[in-house]
């Protein structure tokens, strides 16, 4: 069939059109290839390692290997910070400390959840926000050295020892000294010493402490913890009767004088006391 000069110049534009488009595709495809190729090349990206022992201990927080911790964030911002704690180091301490650890199996679910949950025998992990109160009214400083009666599962403790070396923690229930010793070092916090005995007695050998700390509620303030306090010293209490109205109060020695805080109505388990106690 006859075609016009304009119709011949027509075609080669188009031939030509559609070699320059296949060269792209060509182009695009091989380009395709050699980033496969990378990939597959065996190389790792390099990875943070975080130091352990000492105050700030040993626990790694990015959302890429801990799937909590976004859990873990809305904990602080929604629980704590919410309500009106402001200490950073206490806040950093429970933004970065996995509370799924120190709970039981079958509350992994609840571990971030705004209220205390079971550990076993009898006792609890208390609430993220109560955690958090009482460890700022401690007015912690690094290398002071603190006691805490009642371990627990050991999530108080490893707290505390994000704030300062110096740790001690006594539980009376032999199961869980032992089991909160272990988990405790294999989270890294290696600083924790810990003791399997009964904490109205405090612990005189290592006395006296800057700051005490107790997670159950005696009747009354054992005398031995306030004796055990230094100059200055705070100690951070729940007392009133099981089952009962009781109140959070924090004593500080003071010239030799005892200094009582009433700061809020609470709820703990009672504190267990040994038959002889």
């Amino acid at each position: 069939m006859f075609q016009s000069p304009g119709g011949f110049s027509r075609t080669r534009q188009r031939l030509c059109l559609a070699f320059v488009l296949a060269l792209l595709a060509m182009l695009a495809a091989m380009t395709l290839m050699a980033l496969f190729a990378g990939c597959g090349s065996g190389e790792k990206p390099a990875s943070t390692a975080v130091p352990s022992g000492g105050a700030g201990a040993s626990v790694s927080t990015s959302t890429a290997s801990d799937p909590y911790a976004e859990a873990r964030h809305r904990m602080v911002e929604n629980q704590i910070v919410a309500r009106g704690i402001t200490d950073e180091r206490v806040l950093a301490a429970m933004e970065k400390i996995p509370r799924h650890e120190f709970v039981l199996a079958e509350d992994l679910k609840e571990a971030y959840a705004d209220h205390p949950l079971p550990i076993g025998f009898g006792q609890t992990i208390s609430q993220p926000y109560i955690v958090a109160l009482m460890t700022e009214l401690l007015e912690l400083k690094p290398g002071e050295k603190v006691l805490e009666i009642g371990t627990g599962s050991g999530y108080q403790a490893a707290v505390l020892a994000e704030l300062t070396d110096e740790v001690y923690t006594v539980e009376i229930i032999p199961q869980l000294a032992a089991s909160a010793a272990e988990r405790l070092q294999r989270l890294g916090y290696t600083q924790v010493k810990t003791r399997n005995a009964d904490g109205y007695y405090g612990w005189e050998e290592a006395a006296p402490f800057d700051a005490i700390i107790v997670t159950a509620a005696p009747d009354h303030v054992p005398p031995p913890l306030v004796e055990q306090l230094k100059e200055g010293g705070r100690l951070v209490i729940p007392v009133g009767p099981p089952g009962g109205y009781q109140t959070l109060w924090r004593i500080t020695k003071s010239e030799g004088k005892v200094i009582s805080e009433n700061i809020t109505g609470v709820l703990f388990v009672p504190l267990t006391r040994s038959p002889s106690g």
